[in-house]
């Protein structure tokens, strides 16, 4: 008969933590969220260390360039996604790699023939307002002038009218030097009084914009992760399917680090995968595997080269993995044994392999719960879906702004290679997520700020400044149906106004 694990399979929610003794040095300013990235050596440190300790999920309605800036922006990474043509995610890559903290690769870019019609078209596209003219309207190409909102009036000029009539000429431009250090650019903003400063190479081509608001973001943002030429760092999704052609795309484009994309793990399909990339790359390429729920699997993938390892089967909010094929686990049992079985490994062997948390998350209090069980950083998706810098479309639905939010293993998303056993097929014989809505929640800045206080709160109640304390000295106890109740608001007549929130 099969093998039966006697104990029940429990979810975050079914958990809190038991605060610990807290000195007078455990105030939030204080707690460090960084977080290992890749595995590393006893006594050495890891080649990748995040910020902060999220990341984005490898999907279409999640993780673009857009949303890998704005995560690296604030200490964390994105995974782009992979289930689309190996050129649009390289080159996605690498409109990310060309961002160095401060500086802009021009993605508004237009010819001085076209027309005034065409300058409101890209805006529109665009929502930017400062466009490049260039020679051959790229963006890296000799610059000969920039249109802002300054240089046109829609009421008194004609759609028609050639941008080289009233564009800003490059003669008449402030211009920098490429070299020129970012709190250089930005006395040459203040002095002449810009919004934007170009920066120009040889033959006045162009190589980036340093504008006013993103300078001072950037002296806002001293957490951003960056590479050592300090360019935001991305991670890549990637297949078992079309790996030696898409692996060197994105190592090309200058992805720092990999991530098998697949349902389930514990696959001899993952260990070809691994090592391939690590034949042909070694420590050049860091890569991750999974997803994995026990610690066989982890085993398995550790012993295959993975760089970090993912737990989680069925636990995202999208995924109906569990109701469709009745495999998974709850995510707090599949973690606590992973982390478990990624301690004994690290004691035989001296090598630590970081694990990331993916699925289950439905409050933010449960961010600090997995890492509690053990998880060094937490991969997201639904909650990354909700802000201003995901790809997809806010929507008003029933009068509130939504953000449209699908599964890869959807119909809409068609991510066959995530789920193929290898039987030829090419598709989707069934759907294992969803198409849906998720309440849209602004900003990602502002609510990854929120979040976090909320974890590192949490820490310093329990007593520890940073995640490898919280992973030793964290207390965790199981809850009843009841004592769940009497955690929220009960018995009481909620104020409209409050009882509407949406966290």
């Amino acid at each position: 008969m099969a093998k039966i694990c006697p104990e029940l399979s429990h979810t975050f929610g079914e958990y809190l933590i038991i605060p610990g003794y807290s000195s007078t040095e455990c105030i939030s300013e204080n707690v460090c969220l960084k977080a290992p990235a890749v595995r590393f050596k006893k006594g050495e440190e890891p080649a990748i260390t995040l910020r902060i300790p999220l990341v984005s999920a490898i999907m279409q309605s999640v993780s673009d360039n857009t949303m890998a800036v704005a995560l690296a922006r604030e200490g964390g990474m994105s995974f782009i996604y992979a289930s689309q043509t190996i050129e649009k995610e390289a080159e996605m890559v690498s409109k990310v790699k060309g961002y160095k903290a401060g500086y802009v690769q021009s993605d508004s870019n237009l010819k001085a023939d076209m027309t005034l019609d065409d300058v409101l078209k890209l805006k529109e596209k665009t929502g930017h307002s400062t466009m490049a003219v260039t020679e051959d309207g790229t963006g890296n190409s000799r610059l000969v002038g920039i249109v802002t909102e300054r240089d046109y009036r829609i009421s008194r000029m004609s759609l028609s009218d050639p941008i080289s009539k009233f564009m800003t000429p490059f003669e008449r431009l402030v211009t920098a030097p490429d070299g020129t250090t970012l709190s250089e650019a930005n006395d040459i903003i203040w002095e002449h009084k810009l919004n934007s400063l170009p920066i120009i190479s040889d033959g006045n081509k162009l190589k980036y914009f340093v504008f006013r608001k993103d300078y001072e973001e950037h002296k806002e943002n001293q957490d951003s992760l960056l590479d050592e030429e300090k360019r935001y760092m991305v991670g890549a999704g990637i297949n078992t399917r079309d790996y030696t052609e898409r692996v060197p795309a994105l190592i090309e484009a200058g992805a720092d680090i990999l991530c098998i994309d697949s349902s389930e793990g514990f696959s001899e399909w993952q260990k070809l995968t691994l090592d391939w990339v690590k034949s042909q790359y070694g420590d050049k390429a860091r890569i991750g595997a999974g997803n994995v729920v026990d610690k066989e699997g982890f085993r398995f993938l550790a012993n295959a080269g993975a760089d970090f390892i993912k737990v989680g089967i069925g636990g995202g909010s999208i995924c109906i993995t569990r109701e469709q094929k009745g495999i998974g686990r709850g995510q707090a049992t599949s973690l606590i044994e992973v982390c478990g079985e990624r301690d004994k490994y690290f004691e035989e062997t001296g090598i630590y392999i970081p694990i990331c948390s993916d699925g289950g998350i439905v409050h933010d209090y449960h961010m600090t719960l997995a890492l509690a069980m053990g998880a060094d950083f937490i991969m997201l998706g639904r909650y990354f879906s909700r802000f201003d810098e995901s790809p997809t479309n806010k929507l008003m639905i029933n009068g509130s702004y939504v953000k449209e939010y699908w599964g890869e293993g959807s119909n809409r998303a068609r991510n066959w290679q995530r789920y193929d056993m290898g039987d030829g097929s090419g598709g989707l014989t069934f759907e294992e997520g969803v198409d849906s809505y998720v309440p849209y929640a602004g900003a990602l800045k502002d609510n990854v700020l929120r979040s976090l206080s909320k974890v590192r709160s949490t820490m310093c109640n329990c007593g520890c400044l940073d995640i490898r304390e919280l992973h030793k000295n964290a207390k965790l106890t199981l809850v009843s149906g009841t004592s769940i109740v009497e955690g929220g608001a009960h018995d009481v007549i909620l104020k409209e106004s409050r009882a509407g929130r949406v966290e």
